[in-house]
């Protein structure tokens, strides 16, 4: 069953959801399977669609993803709140900045926990690919996976950008079977049903920040 949100409730209220997955209901695969049959109406450069997603629902697989996860980001994080000064001098958004973090800490503590994983790829490696070929995967990618992120919410389903993972991507190309040489992991997505669905839009500075009219 679909969630009754209009369109701009669609785009302002797909969060990253951390604290609030469901971490002990599983995730069906028909579920899955119509939020990734959707992502692959996304724009794709040159209708080329060289993608992957890779999706387990295997709680072991998961959790061994996760682990990997879990150990990446306590090795980069560190003691982050003495670096918030650094990060955001201005105090309110250093405490946004510093609840983010939190809550980034959160889903790691759990991340071995996550009923369901997505990890979109694709085609060949980008390493030291002209910025045109580099432009043309990003945007690929990326748009699709975005578009899985709103079916999932848009069918109570929680998601999650993250790409700490790729500090270890070898480890988990080995877990998923992924061909490492001929296929680059993009993002690691933990999908769960969401505990409760009243999301609301995130903070964000005021647009005139960055929006340039007629030039910049």
């Amino acid at each position: 069953m679909l969630l009754p949100l209009t369109p701009d409730e669609l785009l302002s209220t797909t969060r990253s959801v951390r604290r609030r997955l469901d971490f002990g209901r599983d995730v069906p695969t028909e579920l899955l399977r119509e939020c990734v049959e959707l992502a692959l109406q996304a724009p794709t450069g040159s209708l080329r669609q060289d993608w992957h997603f890779v999706i387990s629902n295997d709680r072991e697989q998961c959790r061994r993803v996760g682990e990997v996860y879990q150990r990446v980001w306590r090795n980069l994080a560190g003691d982050y709140a003495s670096r918030a000064e650094k990060a955001e001098p201005e105090p309110a958004a250093r405490a946004t900045w510093l609840k983010m973090m939190d809550s980034a800490r959160y889903l790691a503590d759990h991340f071995p926990e996550v009923p369901a994983i997505v990890v979109p790829c694709i085609d060949g490696r980008l390493d030291g690919a002209p910025a045109t070929v580099q432009a043309l995967k990003w945007g690929s990618i990326i748009q699709a996976a975005w578009s899985f992120m709103l079916a999932a919410r848009a069918r109570a389903l929680g998601t999650c950008w993250t790409t700490v993972h790729l500090g270890a991507e070898a480890e988990v190309a080995e877990i998923l079977g992924i061909p490492m040489d001929a296929v680059q992991q993009v993002a690691l997505i933990p999908v769960a049903h969401t505990l409760g669905t009243d999301f609301k839009p995130g903070a964000r500075k005021p647009t005139e920040r960055f929006v340039h009219w007629n030039g910049w």
